[in-house]
């Protein structure tokens, strides 16, 4: 490569900075990059990921827009205190993901939720309804429909009695070879998905607690299911614009749910993606143009 085009490379190409922030005691890891005065584009991971899930989208975005992708506590790079030391429940986790959006000066955010980022952004969304320009929906939940019992059954038995049997298969889902089934399962081609995101995962949760972290929060699963008559209602009264894009070959959120979304969102845009649960992995090709496409329309006239 030239130095020409060495430089025309920088130049094109966003830098992603790598930052933590202090909040409630606790040290946050978020990646940021983009134009803090451009459009808030917010990025919540899923698990057991963390933002390292949106290492490919995030220049993508940040040609735009200004893009922050948080790590919550007891994820990726953020810290991990032990279940002892915190209380482990999706409203704490949102709360101090609300409190580092604060401290760094995000008040208005579109928003890519999937999988345990849905909950999360859920949370955001009926705190500070006004907040929410609108929302990407990749697998993130929030329907009944949408939750494939070959995992879930599992996990309300239990959530409903926790025991060293109930709890057997929940440990099991986090060996490495069933996080590596979660990002291959119902992709197309497994050579697309690279094993530094199973990798970066598995090696997450050999943090001393992590494990019990994962517990605790399959345990408190069960309020997330609690809050959808609200999370309903703010779709109905908002009508917040929306893009559905759906892995279609998930067994953990199948595609029910994500055409649920227009029984309350009728004007939602849904797209059904030849991939799993973890779609950006296979297709971010198909994946990005979509998102790209969506926030042109819906924020070419936010400030």
């Amino acid at each position: 490569m030239s130095v020409t085009e060495t430089r025309l490379v920088r130049e094109s190409a966003p830098n992603v900075y790598h930052r933590w922030t202090e909040i409630g005691g606790h040290r946050l890891f978020y990646r940021e990059a983009g134009d803090i005065s451009a459009p808030s584009v917010v990025l919540l991971h899923g698990a057991p990921a963390s933002s390292h899930m949106y290492r490919t989208l995030i220049p993508l975005l940040a040609a735009k827009y200004h893009v922050v992708a948080p790590d919550y506590l007891g994820f990726g790079n953020s810290d991990s205190p032990t279940v002892t030391d915190f209380d482990y429940t999706f409203d704490s986790i949102t709360n101090l993901t609300s409190r580092l959006l604060d401290e760094i000066g995000v008040t208005e955010f579109a928003m890519y939720v999937q999988d345990y980022g849905a909950p999360v952004g859920w949370r955001l969304a009926l705190a500070r309804p006004e907040a929410v320009t609108a929302i990407i929906s990749q697998n993130g939940n929030a329907y009944e429909d949408g939750f494939g019992a070959i995992f879930w059954d599992d996990l309300w038995k239990y959530s409903a009695s926790p025991n060293d049997e109930t709890e057997a298969p929940l440990r099991s889902a986090l060996t490495e070879a069933s996080i590596r089934d979660q990002y291959v399962t119902g992709t197309r081609d497994i050579e697309l998905v690279s094993p530094d995101a199973w990798q970066n995962d598995y090696a997450n949760l050999q943090r001393p607690g992590n494990r019990d972290v994962a517990l605790a929060l399959f345990r408190n699963y069960v309020t997330n299911r609690v809050l959808y008559p609200a999370v309903h209602e703010y779709f109905r009264t908002t009508q917040v614009p929306a893009l559905i894009v759906w892995g279609e070959n998930d067994p953990i959120f199948v595609p029910a749910g994500a055409r649920a979304f227009l029984e309350d969102l009728p004007d939602a845009e849904l797209h059904l993606v030849d991939a799993g649960h973890f779609a950006l992995e296979s297709d971010l090709a198909q994946i990005a143009p979509l998102i790209l496409d969506f926030l042109e329309r819906t924020l070419k006239d936010t400030p």
